[in-house]
């Protein structure tokens, strides 16, 4: 019976392993939408900035504002996920109640 019960709880911290990380890779794909984000309305910032100089003008103060704001709030969300997936990797790291008490965890 002892053997089944380490088996079992192996494979429960391996579904545990697994899962975190495949939530580390969403919220890295999640990150990478962020980004882009954020580099699309730069890019939108370029050529607003672009074409308005060309045209001897400045670009419209709504219009700044509005694209800054888009950069800053796609910012920010990459900041969140970036902080979401540091601490998905710190409880990664921190052993589990198991572990802490069994000495033979982790032995081959």
């Amino acid at each position: 019976m002892a053997l089944w019960d380490r088996v079992r709880t192996e494979l429960d911290r391996a579904g545990r392993v697994a899962q975190q990380a495949f939530d580390e890779g969403r919220l890295r794909l999640e990150m990478l939408r962020a980004r882009r984000q954020a580099d699309g309305a730069a890019q939108k910032l370029g050529y607003a900035v672009y074409r308005a100089r060309r045209e001897s003008r400045e670009i419209g103060a709504d219009e700044y504002a509005a694209l800054a704001k888009a950069i800053e709030s796609a910012e920010a969300e990459v900041e969140r996920f970036r902080r979401l997936i540091d601490e998905t990797i710190a409880r990664r790291r921190r052993p589990t109640a198991l572990e802490r008490t069994d000495p033979g965890a982790g032995a081959a």
